[in-house]
């Protein structure tokens, strides 16, 4: 049948019998091929990770294996015992993990080249632009990031914030259907140019003018993206500074306009801790109801942003940093902005021992009595008067951030970006391993899959990525291998900047970015890019599925011929079956090994390796049945072959 059919078969199946090799390098043959590169055939690979167990993101079972790679391609995984390699490396007692992948990055990209602090943690992607920022031409942002170099991969969002403030202003005041439609306009060549996503911060002044219904109206039409809304949730007076419709808005602005609601930086604050069950509830319902809704979030108990940002009311703020500072200086108002500001500290801190500035390593509490400040909203404005430093605000509870972390749509994310030298925030460098460390090992909260679940297969699936996110063949080998009896943070609010410890090795498609902890100067990230054929979606990779899809396509003039057969069991990490491709003007391409199948409506993606003429290529195929930009009955086919050009055509029947 020519459409693409996706075959799901039923649901949790038992742990498969894991196979039990040696992972012990076999015979001098092997080990001078790997020392000198000197043998009379070539090496089968270039690097292969020896001994080790592979958690490969899909949320099964840890399972022995090595792991080959070619060029920038995860070419094999299973006992490679007789296989060489131009770099053979023992990783026993080791966890040989996809490339771990970061949701929430901003647009600060000047340690991009080096990117220490996010190697050191595992990180190989991070997607940019978060809580609504960042630039609106995402062109010249990714090439701006190419020139300088990146050490790690980086992915746009664009961002409905700036969107707003370049259109609207930064006054409070509503848009008109004019601007209405040049917002749009805005996000969608966003969409476009390959952003992997809407974000917002709607909770940031100005776009915390924006009724939910302007923020719906300024979304509509691209659900044809098939696509995600991210936003920091926004908290309001009226509504008691409520976490809780806070992020019932988001999933509200999901639902209404066909995308994917995403929480970002999940937290439950003040008034509302302890309320865990009801909001994680809120999520699952919306799931169940048909608007499927994820998250992320990172273990720590405070968050970071301006002082001025979370506290002062938002009507103070209307017009920017200059007419707050004359509202300070008008009597009347300034008592009223203290007095609301020592509500949202109240509600949303538990008042001003809830804050810290970083900068200075000073707790608002101190600094109240060294100003004679009368509160802590006092103290704010003061400070503010003069500076605008960041604060780190404590928000909530050690049951919540447990809850919020084991919920299965929840990634983990570092809230962070590149850096050099000191942040304000222990989150810069010790996320990853914080989570590895003592939300597994030590509490229990998570176990080893599922944690790398989240932060690689989950978040790849969240945003669309179809080559990143698990190990397995034909996926880009960006792998993290780390020490699963050692991996733990360091950083601390007095000192944020504080190396992890754990992470042995990181590769960069196929590179060496870190290696034996210490950071290489490898600058092998890309720029990625979107495209329409890969939709925000959930994860399916542990449940029985397959493949079926029998038909003929054009693509670049050319007709093709595409037989496929696929299974996978629900606890298997890879397909079994056949793929070939033909075409008269090209030699036939068949399939010999295949990673995971990944499924959605009417859309299906593998992985894998083909043999074209006897050599080995790595391959990502798209089946696309609902491919918005050809409606209509038949199937969008878009194959990947390494070395090649893509090809991508559409069948129509058969």
């Amino acid at each position: 049948m020519a459409a693409g059919r996706i075959v799901r078969k039923g649901r949790w199946g038992r742990p498969r019998r894991r196979w039990r090799g040696s992972g012990i390098v076999r015979g001098l043959g092997v080990a001078a091929c790997s020392w000198l590169a000197a043998c009379a055939t070539d090496p089968d690979y270039d690097v292969i990770l020896r001994g080790g167990t592979v958690v490969d993101g899909s949320g099964l079972l840890p399972y022995p294996a090595d792991v080959g790679i070619r060029g920038r391609h995860v070419a094999n995984v299973g006992d490679l015992s007789g296989a060489s390699a131009l770099e053979d490396v023992d990783v026993t007692g080791m966890f040989v993990a996809p490339g771990f992948i970061n949701l929430h990055s901003h647009d600060r990209l000047d340690a991009a080249p080096t990117a220490e602090n996010l190697l050191t943690q595992g990180v190989t992607t991070i997607i940019l632009n978060a809580d609504g920022g960042g630039p609106l031409d995402l062109d010249a942002q990714l090439a701006e990031a190419e020139a300088a170099g990146l050490a790690v991969n980086v992915g746009p969002n664009i961002g409905f914030n700036v969107a707003w403030t370049e259109v609207n202003g930064r006054e409070d005041v509503r848009p008109s259907p004019a601007q209405i439609e040049e917002m749009s306009a805005l996000l969608h060549a966003g969409l476009e140019a390959g952003a992997w996503g809407v974000s917002a911060g709607l909770d940031y002044k100005p776009a915390y003018y924006a009724a939910t219904e302007d923020v719906v109206e300024v979304l509509a039409g691209a659900a044809r993206w098939r696509t995600l809304f991210t936003n920091h949730d926004r908290l309001t007076p009226e509504s008691g500074f409520s976490s809780r419709l806070g992020m019932a808005e988001t999933i509200d602005i999901g639902r209404s306009t066909g995308l994917m609601p995403v929480i970002t930086h999940m937290k439950i604050q003040g008034r509302e801790q302890g309320t865990s069950e009801a909001v994680l509830g809120m999520m699952s319902d919306a799931t169940e109801g048909g608007a499927y809704t994820a998250a992320d979030a990172y273990p720590y108990l405070a968050g970071q942003t301006s002082l001025a940002a979370l506290i002062i009311p938002g009507w103070a703020q209307a017009g920017g940093l200059d007419a707050m500072l004359d509202r300070f200086a008008d009597p009347a108002q300034r008592e009223r902005i203290v007095r609301e500001a020592n509500e949202a500290l109240e509600a949303r801190f538990g008042g001003p021992s809830g804050v810290f500035l970083p900068e200075t390593q000073e707790e608002l509490t101190d600094l109240m009595r060294e100003m004679g400040a009368t509160s802590g909203g006092d103290a704010v404005v003061r400070i503010l008067q003069r500076d605008v430093p960041s604060a780190i605000l404590r928000f909530g509870s050690e049951e919540d951030l447990a809850a919020i972390l084991a919920h299965p749509t929840t990634s983990i994310a570092c809230d962070c970006d590149p850096a050099e030298g000191r942040v304000g925030h222990p989150r810069g460098y010790g996320t990853f391993p914080r989570a590895l460390g003592r939300y597994v090992r030590e509490l229990g909260v998570l176990t080893w899959e599922e944690a790398i679940r989240k932060m690689t297969g989950l978040p790849a699936a969240t945003i669309g990525m179809v080559d990143r996110g698990l190990v397995a063949p034909g996926m880009i080998a960006d792998v993290t291998v780390f020490d699963p009896e050692t991996v733990i943070d360091h950083a601390t609010y007095s000192d944020p900047t504080a190396r992890s410890e754990g992470i042995a090795h990181v590769l960069i498609a196929g590179a060496w970015a870190l290696r034996d902890g210490v950071v290489t100067g490898a600058r092998e990230g890309s720029a990625l890019r979107r495209t329409v054929h890969m939709p925000a979606r959930p994860q399916t990779t542990r449940t029985s599925r397959g493949i079926s899809f029998s038909g003929t396509f054009a693509a670049d003039g050319r007709e093709y011929s595409l037989e496929i057969s696929l299974e996978q069991a629900a606890q298997a990490p890879a397909a079994q079956g056949s793929l070939e491709l033909r075409s008269p003007d090209d030699p036939p391409v068949e399939a010999v090994r295949f990673g995971a199948i990944q499924t959605a409506a009417a859309w299906s993606t593998v992985s894998g390796v083909v043999t074209i003429d006897g050599s080995e290529r790595a391959f990502v195929l798209v089946l696309d049945g609902a491919d918005p930009t050809r409606p209509g009955d038949g199937t969008t086919v878009v194959l990947e072959i390494e070395g090649r050009a893509p090809i991508v055509g559409r069948s129509e029947g058969g």
